[in-house]
């Protein structure tokens, strides 16, 4: 399946989900609906959220799988948690 993406390739303004469809019946929902705030995160922000997942949320594992130090994994993830704070209004 292809990725989703965020932001319009024309213009780079936000996407929205228009449409929905059941993969079983073939059931259509319409209407107008924001991507979650992981989706509108760029594609190497998602990637990193991922490989911390996956690292189960070791910021030690994701250093030495990045092969880079530990302060700078901390401050990738502080970004991510930034701008996901300000995606919410948090």
């Amino acid at each position: 399946m292809k990725k989703t993406p965020a932001a319009c390739p024309s213009c780079g303004s936000e996407l929205a989900v228009t449409e929905l469809t059941c993969l079983n019946c073939q059931t259509c929902v319409s209407g107008h609906y924001r991507l979650p705030p992981l989706l509108r995160l760029d594609p190497d922000a998602q990637a990193f959220v991922e490989a911390f997942v996956l690292a189960s949320g070791s910021l030690k594992a994701m250093a030495s799988r990045l092969g880079v130090s530990y302060p700078t994994v901390r401050n990738r993830l502080d970004d991510i948690i930034n701008r996901l704070q300000e995606e919410s209004g948090a």
